[in-house]
């Protein structure tokens, strides 16, 4: 019986150390519900229990809609990351085409950002 206790605590630990790593891992964009560091800190305060909140409401799984939804800052000023409009995935693939035929031309003619002699 004891050696059923020592297993169980142990697979208990690993699943902590799982979810707290998960947590700190996933991108903020990733989280449901509160901000990151509040989920971190609740998978660390409460071991098992946070991590299977985690898990089961706080994480958002790739190919949920909400995760799929596309973000694009309406500004580069620095602090303004916070207004978000969302794009469509039409939007994005449209806009992808035009950086790669940028990208394309500046190939053509050579243009480099990098010092030094070019090829």
């Amino acid at each position: 019986m004891a050696r059923f206790l020592v297993i169980g605590g142990f697979l208990a630990a690993v699943f902590w150390v799982f979810g707290i790593v998960d947590c700190i891992v996933q991108p903020a964009s990733r989280h449901r519900g509160v901000p990151k560091g509040v989920w971190i800190a609740i998978v660390v305060v409460f071991p098992v229990i946070g991590a299977v909140l985690w898990f089961t409401i706080g994480r958002l799984r790739p190919g949920s809609r909400a995760a799929d939804e596309r973000y694009l800052p309406l500004d580069d000023q620095p602090g303004s990351g916070r207004q978000r409009e969302r794009i469509s995935d039409a939007e994005q693939e449209r806009r992808i085409r035009e950086l790669e035929e940028e990208l394309a031309r500046f190939d053509e003619r050579g243009d480099t950002d990098t010092p030094g002699p070019r090829p």
